[in-house]
């Protein structure tokens, strides 16, 4: 059955990718760190900004979820590697983290991966889809407070990205889910607290209740 989306649920939905996106400017860093998904935008901006020269180092994170298993049979780093090498980057440029199964492990996991090859790391940039910046941001706050982390994303607007993807309904459900995860996970000492504007709070509340809920973690 197709779901229709209304303009408000739209308007909503650009209200939250709006705050969920930081569009921070990339600087020159220790190494980038690309946080596995569906996405294969993450790779392909990594890649893009290994080639402009702003970190020697690239760790690609992530092993499978229900979501990738089918489009990443061999995990979801591996696969992002073999993307980054196809479109110039050095294979030895690239290190693979394949185990993580969430965000907190894909920075725990290649927090150690860095130091076991013996890397001093002060600064990271995370590369992640648009709409997980701010979490991607507020995890590493909580679990590596020692580094400088700046964020990454495909430059891609909203209205685009639901093409890209082709489930318009399944792009806002995350997007809502993410928005109560950067609400939740601060308390359960997952990541730092992000003030949440009461536009987009309501925004939030909007869409939960028109049924955009299938990313919501339940109590």
């Amino acid at each position: 059955m197709t779901t229709t989306i209304h303009d408000q649920d739209l308007r909503a939905a650009q209200r939250i990718w709006d705050y969920l996106l930081l569009d921070s400017p990339v600087r020159p860093c220790s190494a980038a760190i690309g946080l596995g998904s569906h996405d294969l935008g993450v790779a392909t901006t990594a890649a893009g900004h290994y080639r402009a020269g702003l970190f020697p180092t690239l760790v690609f994170t992530g092993g499978n979820s229900p979501t990738t298993k089918d489009r990443f049979p061999r995990g979801e780093a591996v696969h992002y590697r073999e993307h980054a090498i196809s479109l110039g980057v050095p294979e030895d440029a690239v290190l693979v983290e394949p185990r993580a199964a969430n965000t907190g492990q894909n920075i725990t996991y290649t927090r150690a991966l860095l130091d076991q090859r013996g890397l001093a790391v002060d600064s990271v940039l995370l590369v992640c889809k648009p709409y997980m910046e701010r979490r991607a941001y507020a995890t590493c706050r909580k679990l590596w407070p020692e580094v400088a982390v700046g964020c990454a994303s495909e430059r891609i607007g909203l209205a685009d990205y639901l093409e890209v993807i082709g489930d318009r309904k399944l792009v806002i459900d995350m997007l809502v889910g993410e928005l109560q995860r950067i609400q939740e996970y601060p308390r359960l000492g997952f990541a730092t607290e992000q003030p949440v504007p009461a536009p987009v709070l309501g925004a939030y509340d909007r869409l939960v209740r028109a049924g955009y809920d299938s990313r919501l973690v339940r109590a």
